[in-house]
């Protein structure tokens, strides 16, 4: 995945973020998440050293509150981020541009992946048709009619337990964005569309074999 912030954006963004509010280091990685739509997570390892070293400068503090370390912007800070608010206009900038590409990168992962499916299940049906030549064509004929019932029922019910699997898995994806308020509508038409071009890809790829 390509760099989200630039050197030294993520600093100065971060005390953009304390100068919102306190927060303590989970909720700066939600914040973050929420401005990226969900495309960008980062990890603790990159936040929680980036504010030991703001602590360090004199910019950020940091106090206890209950079982949780809770940052907040000094006057100190808020003075650089006076100075360096040009700075971070262009890095709002940058974090639109970040989110169109990453929202590019996602959508790319999930062209690659209808690719390979599709190759994949082309490879399968020429094996198959490979095999099939290598067989009895009297012997084939007798066992056509009693194997394929069995094998077509065996595959709809392998298929219809990898649906259910992904509806499970993708509904508590959605519970979870849901419960961040990071869900948009467009959600609903992207799922329809991804779903509609899956189900043509096995249709016409079970066609042709």
């Amino acid at each position: 995945m390509t760099p989200v912030f630039s050197h030294g954006s993520l600093r100065l963004y971060l005390l953009s973020l304390l100068d919102e509010s306190p927060r303590h280091g989970y909720e700066l990685i939600q914040a973050l998440t929420e401005r990226f739509g969900g495309t960008y997570s980062p990890s603790a390892g990159t936040i929680y050293p980036r504010l030991a070293k703001l602590e360090e400068e004199g910019l950020v503090t940091k106090s206890a509150d209950g079982r949780k370390t809770v940052y907040a912007i000094t006057d100190t800070g808020r003075a650089e981020l006076a100075a360096r608010r040009p700075e971070l206009d262009a890095i709002e900038d940058e974090v639109t541009d970040s989110v169109r590409r990453l929202a590019d990168e996602v959508r790319a992962g999930v062209d690659d992946a209808m690719r390979t499916l599709r190759a994949e299940l082309a490879s399968a049906a020429r094996e198959a048709k490979r095999n099939s030549s290598r067989v009895d064509p009297r012997q084939q004929a007798r066992d056509a009619g009693r194997d394929a019932r069995a094998t077509a029922n065996s595959a709809a019910r392998d298929a219809e337990a990898v649906l259910n699997e992904f509806r499970q898995d993708l509904r508590t994806d959605l519970r979870q964005l849901a419960a961040r308020g990071i869900l948009s509508t467009d959600v609903v038409p992207l799922l329809r569309n991804e779903l509609e071009r899956v189900r043509r890809v096995i249709v016409e790829a079970t066609a042709r074999r």
